[in-house]
């Protein structure tokens, strides 16, 4: 074909100038099927750049999108979302990634004009939004608003992580069977979690389940597990302690004869240990149970620094310290220590 439609060059009085234009264009619509499918591959093998704002949904990104995606998390370890402000540098990386997800249900309250903003030019996702509105929790110090720490029940996790699989198949389609797997199998782990939960902590004797915190984190952990749930400050820990409210905890530490609280890795624990000294002072003994991943997951790299390992060392280490039996190391093995 190629030769014949050069050899039309040689024919006497034929424009050869349109002979030329006419050849390129054929040229082009010969090669465009596989340059698109050469595109269209380059496409499939660069991974999806994401950016999330948590630790726990920059987990979910991972166990749903493998190698098909690259992830950033805003947050890291140790950091309260609460009170958390983008950076330049986290404007830059969201305004270049393909894909933003963000918690909603005003956990990043700071940030939410923001994500709006963004949304004009990006696609960006609550992914938290997307929960049935008769599994959230109200409270009354937020009116129309709902308590944010679902990640503190696998139960309720197991939405979010539907939602993730949805947003990354709707950036990228043909990648809709690896998403679907990769989420059925991080599901399935998400149960044994479940099941793991439900064995020890209902291990604990129905008198110890109180869990005091620095604030309002537990609040579904709590329902979920059968838990009285009391934090120093509320939902968000943007609120303040008060010298009534401690003086109220303590109360409820001597009267009930509470013999653990818990401190919080990404909030001070400045209003727990008044709470130990103000029950000290009534002559009653309350010690540190340990230290609780509430709203950031453990150290990158380490088992506690995923989701499952983040929520098996709240389990582990609450139901141990409650009066439990359970395993040092955890569900699999795998926890460094359990706060013991």
């Amino acid at each position: 074909m190629w030769l014949k439609i050069a050899n039309l060059t040689r024919v006497p009085g034929l424009n050869r100038r349109l002979v030329a234009v006419t050849f390129l264009a054929i040229a082009a619509l010969l090669a465009a099927p596989f340059v698109a499918g050469k595109s269209a591959m380059a496409r499939a093998q660069t991974p999806l750049n994401v950016v999330a704002t948590t630790g726990m949904i920059a987990d979910a990104v991972r166990q749903v999108g493998g190698d098909a995606v690259e992830v950033r998390a805003l947050m890291g370890p140790g950091v309260d979302p609460h009170a958390y402000r983008q950076t330049r540098s986290d404007i830059v990386a969201m305004t270049r990634a393909d894909l933003v997800l963000w918690h909603g249900l005003y956990l990043e309250a700071q940030m939410e004009e923001f994500f709006h903003d963004l949304a004009r030019k990006r696609t960006v996702v609550a992914v938290a939004e997307g929960l049935s509105k008769e599994k959230l929790r109200g409270h009354d110090d937020y009116a129309d608003k709902f308590d944010p720490h679902v990640w503190m029940t696998p139960v309720l996790w197991k939405d979010v992580v539907v939602e993730v699989q949805k947003a990354l198949t709707e950036a990228r389609p043909d990648q809709a069977e690896l998403f679907a797997a990769n989420a059925a199998a991080h599901l399935a782990e998400l149960d044994q979690l479940i099941a793991y939960g439900a064995d020890i902590l209902t291990q604990v004797p129905e008198e110890n389940r109180v869990l005091v915190t620095a604030h309002d984190a537990f609040g579904y952990f709590g329902g979920e597990y059968g838990f009285e749930v009391m934090g120093i400050q509320g939902i968000s820990t943007q609120s303040e302690a008060g010298l009534n409210r401690i003086g109220t905890l303590v109360d409820v530490l001597v009267e009930r004869g509470v013999s653990a609280v818990f401190v919080e890795s990404s909030v001070s624990d400045r209003s727990v240990r008044a709470l130990i000294e103000g029950a000290a002072a009534r002559g009653h003994d309350v010690r540190i149970g340990g230290e609780l991943f509430s709203d950031a997951m453990g150290a990158d790299g380490t088992y506690e620094g995923t989701y499952i390992g983040m929520l098996d060392h709240n389990m582990t280490t609450i139901a141990g310290a409650l009066g439990a039996d359970v395993p040092a190391k955890g569900m699999s093995g795998q926890l460094s220590h359990a706060g013991l």
